[in-house]
Formats: C-alpha cells, sequence, structure tokens
C-alpha cells in the first residue's frame, strides 16, 4: 500500500522484502554512492520493462521495507505484478535483485603508485602508533559491509561542539554525523620502524629477533633473507589477507648508526620497501620519536614520486592538544623542510591528527585544538578522542576496528582513511 510523502513528486510505499536482500540493497546503493529509493526505482523501472517476470526470489520471512517512489510508478507496478500473476512482495525482491545484477559492486580503485604514508612526530608518546594502526585497519576494511563512519565536517564546527561537550563534560561526538559506508578495501602493509616496537605488539604479532633477518639489515645493505618472509598478516577474520605488518627488530636502536656508512643513505628505506610495493595500495610507516637519519629515510621514503600528485604520499603528523607537541612540531617540520631544500624534493604534508583529545581537561585541551586549527597549512584532518576502547584493543592485543568496530575512536578512524584518501 501508499502513502501521500511531504514530496510533491514521490510517494512513501510500504511492502515487504527478506533481511538479506534488504542489506544487500543497502550495502551495493552505498557503494554506488546513490540513495536506495534511486535503486529501487530504477529496479522496479526495469523489472517493469521485461516481458515477464524473472527468476522467483525466496522471500520468507520478509520484513516491512518502506521507501519513496515517483507517483503513479507503485500503482503501474502493482497492476504489472496483477498481469504477471506475482505477489506484489515477490515482484518488489526480483525488482530489487534485478537492479543488484545490473550494478554489481564497483572495482576497488588501485592506485597507479602504492602511497606511502608516514605517521611521525619527535615527540613520544602522542600515539603515533595507534593512529598508524588505526589508519590502516580502516583502509583495509571489508567493501562489502558497511561501517559506521563520522562525516567530515568543518572543523571549526567540531571545535564549537567539543567546547559544548567541555562545559557539559560531555566526550561523545554528535551521532548524527555518523553515516555507515563501505569499506575502501585496500591492501595495507604497516610498518613498525621504531625499535621499541610498540606497533608490532599492539597488534598481538612478535617482535623478530635480534640474531635474525630485519628491516634494519636490508637498510643497512646487509640483508639475510627476502624482506617478504619476514611480513604477517593480521586478524584475517576481520580485514580478509587485506592488512600486514612488518614487525620490527630492537637491532634498529642501531639503525642511525649502520645508515652513517651506506651510500645515498636518505633512500634506503625506499630500497628496503621498493621490492613490496607492488603487493599493496598504502605502505604506512610508524616512525620512531626521532630526527636522525632514519627519520630522514622516512621522510624521503613520503617524497612525491613522479606520476604522483599533490597530497598522495607524504607526512601525518600526530600532536596532541597541549603545549609541548607544537614545540616538537616545530623541531619536525624544520627537518623536513630541510630535506626538500638539500634535496630538491616534494615531501608534502598528508595533515595533523590530533589524538588523545579530551575536551573535559578545559582551556589547555581547547584553546590547544584551536591553535592546531589555525594552523591551516598543513590542515587538521583527523581528531581522535581519549577514551578507552583503544587502551582495551592494546592490552588485549587486537586491532581496534575489531576489537570495537563501533567505537567513537573506531568511528573517527575511519573518517581520517578517507580524509587521507
Amino acid at each position: 500500500m501508499s502513502s501521500p510523502a511531504s514530496s510533491s513528486d514521490r510517494e512513501k510505499v510500504v511492502s515487504k522484502l527478506p533481511a538479506w536482500l534488504r542489506q544487500n540493497l543497502k550495502i551495493r546503493a552505498a557503494q554506488h554512492g546513490i540513495e536506495i529509493q534511486a535503486a529501487v526505482e530504477q529496479g522496479i523501472r526495469d523489472w517493469c520493462g521485461l516481458a515477464s517476470a524473472t527468476a522467483t526470489i525466496d522471500t520468507a520471512g520478509a520484513d516491512p521495507f518502506s521507501t519513496f517512489l515517483p507517483t503513479g510508478q507503485w500503482e503501474e507496478f502493482r497492476q504489472i505484478a496483477a498481469d504477471r500473476r506475482v505477489s506484489l512482495i515477490q515482484g518488489l525482491a526480483q525488482a530489487v535483485q534485478l537492479w543488484l545484477d545490473t550494478n554489481p559492486a564497483p572495482e576497488i580503485e588501485r592506485p597507479a603508485v602504492t602511497r606511502r604514508f608516514i605517521v611521525c612526530n619527535q615527540k613520544g608518546g602522542v600515539g603515533k602508533t595507534a593512529i598508524t594502526a588505526g589508519l590502516g585497519e580502516a583502509l583495509a576494511e571489508d567493501p562489502g559491509r558497511l561501517h559506521p563512519v563520522r562525516v567530515a565536517k568543518a572543523l571549526t564546527r567540531a571545535v564549537r561542539a567539543s567546547e559544548t561537550h567541555a562545559d557539559s563534560g560531555a566526550q561523545e561526538h554528535d551521532p548524527l554525523e555518523v553515516e555507515n559506508l563501505p569499506g575502501p578495501g585496500l591492501r595495507v602493509l604497516l610498518v613498525d620502524f621504531d625499535p621499541q616496537c610498540h606497533l608490532t605488539n599492539q597488534l598481538g604479532a612478535t617482535p623478530l629477533p635480534m640474531n635474525g633477518d630485519s628491516l634494519t639489515n636490508h637498510m643497512a645493505g646487509d640483508p639475510k633473507g627476502d624482506l617478504r618472509d619476514l611480513i604477517v598478516s593480521v586478524d584475517d577474520e576481520t580485514f580478509d589477507g587485506r592488512l600486514h605488518l612488518l614487525p620490527a627488530c630492537n637491532d634498529a636502536f642501531l639503525l642511525d648508526v649502520r645508515l652513517s656508512a651506506v651510500r645515498a643513505r636518505e633512500a634506503a628505506l625506499e630500497r628496503a620497501l621498493a621490492p613490496l610495493e607492488s603487493d599493496y595500495d598504502v605502505i604506512i610507516v610508524d616512525c620512531p620519536p626521532s630526527l636522525g637519519l632514519s627519520m630522514d629515510a622516512a621522510v624521503y621514503y613520503g617524497r612525491r614520486r613522479d606520476g604522483e600528485g599533490p597530497g598522495q604520499s607524504g607526512a601525518l603528523i600526530v600532536v596532541q592538544a597541549e603545549d609541548s607537541s607544537a614545540d616538537a612540531y616545530d623541531l619536525l617540520t624544520t627537518q623536513i623542510d630541510d630535506l626538500r631544500t638539500d634535496l630538491q624534493v616534494d615531501i608534502d604534508y598528508l595533515g595533523i591528527v590530533v589524538n588523545l583529545y579530551d575536551s573535559r581537561r578545559g582551556y589547555i585541551a581547547t584553546s590547544s585544538l584551536q591553535g592546531w586549527v589555525d594552523i591551516k597549512d598543513p590542515r587538521v584532518v583527523g581528531l581522535i578522542g581519549d577514551l578507552k576502547e583503544q587502551k582495551e584493543a592494546v592490552r588485549v592485543k587486537r586491532p581496534l576496528l575489531s576489537y570495537a568496530p563501533k567505537s567513537q575512536q573506531a568511528v573517527g578512524m575511519r573518517a581520517l582513511a578517507r580524509e587521507v584518501l
């Protein structure tokens, strides 16, 4: 049956669809970036244009389903369904399935050049590792499922909201800003470039032994095998083999010393990782809190290559909304600018992520956040709250987005992923 909607050219129609078919419709419409009502409208139009009904759909256990269609389309559909001697539920199911069949899931867009994200800050404790992991997880999420994402808004609005939350003692973001979207489905390699092995440990992997092979050995020109043999897969049940980790080794504490004897040492990380790039869409490097030679190599690896547009690869700077992060930021950007000048290369900033943010800390937090927003170039691309789920995920050594996929931090990581893509 139908009832008029507020729009003058559409009416609300109510029928039934099996839950599985409704879910497939919801996902596929999101994958194509169109509204469900537009998909149903096209499916009904195509079904009505066929010479006969299509294959019977199992509609057992169908639940109520409503949408808005152009005025008159539902009545036309009812008449054709009656002529074909199929129920409205069966006819609608066939129409939806017809649209699904003629609009398959889009192919994942693979970058022509593997994108390289360098997650960095000279200051320790700002949460670079958590951002590296969360960003990689968000980029690798299933494109055949919907995941809650905080829709990008003007950051000034986010700042105003954070100040309001500070006054009220709240921490959550406005739930109205969350939208369910398909995962990007990218192939991602996380590189633990920190000798402290935090990323390796947090994801439940084992640091590489000191007497074996390591990324450090490959960068120093003394490999003991194929670097691919060191890579481990992360939570295949959730990420279906799309998320991998190159674990760290404590020998990276000696990397700067070993690099001092290497020719063209700025390119050492690139030489080591280049053979792996064809296997991945994105490589994310979790950098140590350092400004030494290893940091030069990491930043150089993120430089803009021939065939890449601005912002395809580069440095993602993680900070906190407090004063000491600003000092570290200045040191890091000075180093990057020096490399730009000395090596005559383009090194882009992917943006600033304000991590571990808690508006309840008052003026220091909110004014510092405003200070980061005011920089403009690079702009703030992520605001991640200081909430318990991340700490819990680290404790149980699981990826945040599989441990707490609907948490505010997970929602924010997905928003960050879409900002840097």
